[in-house]
């Protein structure tokens, strides 16, 4: 029976006994469909794209830690994720978004009350310099996944292809060097905010 042929749930067993390109069949199997049904939510391709993407993350993270209990509602199973993560994206957006008082264009929306305060520059400088020094301590795959992800502005899909690795890799690296950031935030006491 080749891998294509295979149902959900096998290949999940698969996935999970370390078989990666198991993983990668579930993706495309059901990519164009989640795909679609984010997009009909968030009306945003590139949006679209990192839902999905976010998506599959969470779902790895949930099937490694043996939480997954969905026997043979795969699909469903990642659809309500991706719903969910498309009303997250809609509850963000609506506490970022600009108050105007009609639809008009008007230039004070763009205008701050004031200067930023020469110490308030200081100090994200100052945060800049440590949030590189900090990166610089992750290893060196994971500081390109971060590289290209944040600075690139790459989907996940790009930075597997740009790496020549799996998406599960990237998504698994880009995990790990965000763990490996707080810890070491929270083993040097680097604060990172401004208040």
């Amino acid at each position: 029976m080749y891998i294509k042929d295979l149902t959900d749930q096998n290949l999940i067993k698969q996935y999970l006994s370390g078989d990666e390109y198991a993983l990668n069949q579930l993706v495309n199997r059901h990519k164009t469909k989640i795909i679609s049904f984010i997009f009909s939510k968030v009306r945003d391709k590139s949006q679209a794209d990192d839902i999905f993407q976010e998506t599959f993350f969470k779902v790895i993270r949930t099937l490694k830690s043996g939480k997954y209990n969905e026997e043979g509602k795969f699909l469903p199973w990642v659809m309500r994720i991706a719903y969910n993560l498309s009303m997250d994206y809609f509850r963000y957006n609506k506490k970022s978004r600009l108050v105007r008082s009609n639809d008009q264009f008007n230039i004070f929306d763009l205008i701050k009350d004031g200067e930023e305060s020469k110490e308030h520059k200081m100090i994200q400088d100052r945060i800049l310099i440590d949030l590189k020094n900090i990166i610089d301590k992750l290893p060196v795959n994971q500081q390109k996944v971060l590289q290209l992800r944040y600075y690139s502005n790459m989907s996940f899909s790009e930075i597997a292809e740009n790496c020549n690795i799996s998406i599960n890799t990237a998504l698994g690296r880009m995990r790990y060097a965000l763990i490996n950031i707080r810890k070491i935030i929270q083993r040097e006491g680097v604060v990172l905010s401004v208040d």
